[in-house]
């Protein structure tokens, strides 16, 4: 197996994925890989929210910057000077800027938790994370979501 060198850590701010994150961080410890913490702003779902938004995208571009730095901040200040970090934060799609991204900066590992939805839910909502998995240009370590600790142990 390769030695994983860069690691993608996609994030949506919420609890969920800080799981993914930490796990992220954790291996770029073990194996003093880079990790490139990345958010996606969905520009469809904000219109969709709110069609009168009118901040300019730049705001919105900075906001999420800013956003992104205090979740860092917030949740990994015990590792994340330990670590090489580097933040992106792009329009688009979340699953389709995840891939492009793994693909431009040639990522050795995508680390990201899931929901786990099934049924209906999975139907009507979709999921990311599979269509990740799906069509992804390397391997993709999935996060579940857990009852203990931020952050399982692989068996």
């Amino acid at each position: 197996m390769a030695r994983v060198k860069k690691i993608l850590a996609p994030t949506d701010f919420s609890d969920l994925s800080k799981r993914g994150v930490r796990y992220a961080l954790e291996i770029a410890r073990d194996t003093s890989a880079e990790v490139i913490v990345y958010y996606a702003i969905d520009v469809a779902s904000e219109w969709h929210d709110r069609p009168t938004i009118t901040r300019p995208y730049h705001d919105m571009l900075e906001d999420s910057r800013n956003q992104l730095d205090k979740f860092l901040a917030d949740h990994f200040a015990d590792c994340i000077d330990l670590i090489e970090v580097r933040k992106v934060v792009e329009f688009g799609a979340p699953a389709g800027n995840i891939l492009e991204t793994a693909q431009r900066e040639g990522v050795d590992m995508i680390v990201m938790s899931t929901h786990g939805r099934t049924g209906l839910s999975h139907m009507m909502l979709g999921s990311i994370t599979e269509k990740v998995v799906a069509r992804a240009p390397c391997p993709v370590l999935v996060v579940p979501r857990g009852e203990h600790g931020t952050a399982a142990r692989a068996a």
